[in-house]
């Protein structure tokens, strides 16, 4: 009997990242929301707050920040929810391919739609907010990997609480204080930047933040997948 032939586990890799792209183009609103919320919430902050350029200026940082955590957490329910309600989650388990490298994927995929445009549109927002042309590098640097970061931890919220009608609440109370170190050292890459001094040893904690992410995280979502599946 001929041996089965062996996956890519690169081009498998490559397909589950495919796939999940593709999805999200024909569900265009998982896709659209967050970063709708991302806009209308960072425009509405001149209006409740002031629209003094300087007192604007100094709360731009962690205004931008911390509606950005709250964008990526709001994208992340839905990472899992289809996959789980097709059957697909349940044969990723029965795949021969490697269930880190497909979550991963997966976590990639999510990141790609959610984290990345909302470090492109960051620097409009940005300017909205007064924020002086110093600080528009690090906070895209700080974004796009504190996002990267967001979205493997929200990944393992998504993952336990898939199998729940009503996961949000449970997923926001997981994922929320792990959210907080990202959180910290984001606003602080900015606002060191802002006062001219170097952002490097902030950036490069988040760096770290994202290798452990990496590498840790894809575990214990494929852990937290199969307990759901299995329940």
């Amino acid at each position: 009997m001929p041996s089965p032939i062996p996956v890519s586990l690169f081009g498998a890799f490559l397909a589950t990242l495919r796939r999940d792209l593709l999805l999200a183009l024909r569900r265009r609103s998982d896709f659209f929301n967050p970063l709708a919320f991302f806009l209308i919430v960072c425009s509405l902050f001149p209006l409740g707050i002031s629209p003094d350029p300087k007192q604007l200026a100094l709360l731009a940082p962690g205004i931008l920040w911390v509606v950005a955590l709250l964008a990526c957490l709001l994208a992340s329910d839905t990472m899992f929810r289809s996959d789980y309600d097709d059957g697909s989650l349940e044969q990723m388990l029965l795949s021969p391919v490697s269930l880190y490298l497909q979550v991963l994927a997966k976590t990639l995929a999510h990141w790609m739609l959610t984290g990345l445009p909302l470090t492109l549109l960051s620097p409009l927002l940005a300017v909205l907010l007064q924020m002086p042309a110093l600080g528009m590098l690090p906070l895209m640097m700080s974004l796009c990997v504190g996002t990267a970061v967001l979205s493997f931890i929200g990944a393992i919220g998504a993952a336990l609480t898939v199998g729940l009608r009503k996961g949000g609440l449970l997923l926001s109370l997981i994922i929320l204080p792990l959210y907080i170190p990202v959180l910290i050292f984001g606003v602080s890459t900015v606002k060191t930047a802002l006062e001219g001094m170097a952002y490097l040893p902030q950036l490069a904690i988040l760096g770290a933040l994202l290798a452990l992410a990496v590498t840790l995280a894809p575990l214990a979502i494929a852990a937290s997948v199969r307990i759901s599946v299995d329940n």
